[in-house]
């Protein structure tokens, strides 16, 4: 079992690269499966959730060469199967993606049910609802997902909920359809529109990627021998930004796009820290103490639930009381139980937190309950008195790549230790 050991009270200075999207990465991925040719993939996150992805593609006939560390081709030429294995779709929440674009290109697909973190309740419902429009017919039961049509025609396509997975699934079945899909009420994401801009060069017709609605004209066929560049990670962006507030540091965070942290920015901004824009880079500082706010988490351009639990980090050390009200998940608070072994003062009921600042943190044995609670206790752990010892460290590799790497190139004091 790994495990990162961290001696606590640093501050966090220097430089540190981006990585691509982990979220736009493990849709298209997916995506590429309804090409008949080869497509190379750049700024691709070297992460646990890419590889699963991969081998996943590799089951289904597909060729997956990594040709560096961050260029992944793909030849999907050849499929010989529809049905995804079970055992490794069940490790991640993507892998649902893999519907939506095998039901495009084959009118086939048998897929376990997502897994993931543990965030509660997380259906699936507005995906059926959107492939059954389409004119599939969707069987769910016994640990998978069965869909298949003779032919998919293009509908329009009302989410009763705002939903990721949904807007890229229905995305992906809906650019081989016949006719025109209109897609209502969707998410905005940034990672949504990579996807579209992604299917868009190798020949789909999407327009109104990044607004409330998407339309879909359908497609004979897409095309190979196309070459992309994943977008760089909003997420890890936003983790570095907040490390740098929490630990009194100074990044300069390189390869981000700066209007995607909109509103991040103006949190950290109204919490004392300061930043600069340099376009492609961000310069993210602090040297006073945190003041306390207030945060609703929503779906993007509002304040991302992925950087709920690293905000709260901050919170925790703040000159005063913060309340953060989560809108999406259920079970998001899950991390204030460690930070409150540390010395944290913060009550959580329900989808509400309340945060009484302390002046300190202390170390602590802590555990990872999902991707984005353990890096927040990473942050945690690195600006606490003492050492932390942070297990369950599996989750934060699905979504970090070699981070470790990174925050020691910052200063901060961190092993990962493989202990029996």
């Amino acid at each position: 079992m790994e495990k990162f050991v961290i001696e606590g009270n640093t501050r966090l200075c220097g430089e540190v690269e981006i990585s691509g999207a982990k979220n736009a990465a493990v849709a298209i991925l997916p995506a590429t499966l309804l090409i008949d040719g080869i497509t190379t993939l750049e700024n691709v996150p070297n992460i646990s959730d890419v590889k699963i992805i991969c081998e996943i593609l590799c089951s289904l006939g597909a060729k997956v060469t990594w040709t560096d560390i961050h260029t992944v081709v793909v030849d999907s030429t050849n499929l010989t199967c529809t049905h995804a294995p079970l055992e490794m779709t069940s490790k991640f929440r993507a892998s649902y993606y893999l519907l939506g674009a095998l039901l495009g290109r084959c009118k086939d697909v048998e897929v376990g049910l997502p897994g993931g973190c543990n965030l509660g309740a997380r259906p699936i419902d507005q995906h059926i609802k959107g492939f059954e429009a389409l004119g599939a017919e969707v069987e769910y039961g016994q640990g998978k997902i069965n869909a298949k049509a003779d032919e998919l025609i293009g509908n329009s396509i009302y989410f009763d909920v705002v939903s990721v997975g949904a807007t890229i699934n229905l995305i992906l079945a809906s650019v081989l359809a016949k006719g025109t899909t209109v897609l209502d009420n969707v998410a905005k994401e940034p990672h949504i529109v990579d996807v579209a801009n992604f299917l868009t060069t190798v020949g789909a017709d999407i327009r109104g990627a990044g607004t409330d609605v998407i339309k879909i004209n359908g497609v004979e066929k897409l095309t190979g021998n196309h070459t992309y560049s994943i977008v760089p990670d909003q997420i890890e962006t936003g983790t570095f930004m907040l490390a740098a507030l929490a630990s009194k540091g100074d990044i300069l965070i390189k390869n981000c796009i700066y209007e995607h942290m909109d509103c991040l920015s103006a949190k950290i901004l109204e919490m004392g820290g300061k930043i600069e824009n340099f376009g492609d880079s961000i310069r993210v500082y602090s040297d006073s103490k945190i003041h306390p706010t207030n945060i609703k988490t929503l779906p993007y351009p509002g304040f991302p639930t992925d950087l709920q639990p690293q905000i709260g980090v901050a919170l925790s050390i703040a000159d005063g009381t913060s309340i953060i009200n989560e809108s999406i998940w259920d079970s998001r608070f899950q991390y204030t139980n460690e930070l409150n072994k540390m010395g944290a003062k913060i009550t959580s009921q329900g989808k509400t937190a309340i945060f009484e600042g302390v002046e300190k943190l202390t170390g602590a044995p802590l555990y990872a309950s999902d991707l984005r609670a353990g890096a927040a206790l990473l942050i945690a752990g690195i600006i606490a008195d003492g050492k932390s010892e942070i297990y369950n460290i599996h989750y934060i590799d699905r979504g970090y790549e070699n981070i470790e790497e990174k925050l020691r190139k910052l200063g901060a004091k961190i092993e990962r230790i493989n202990e029996e």
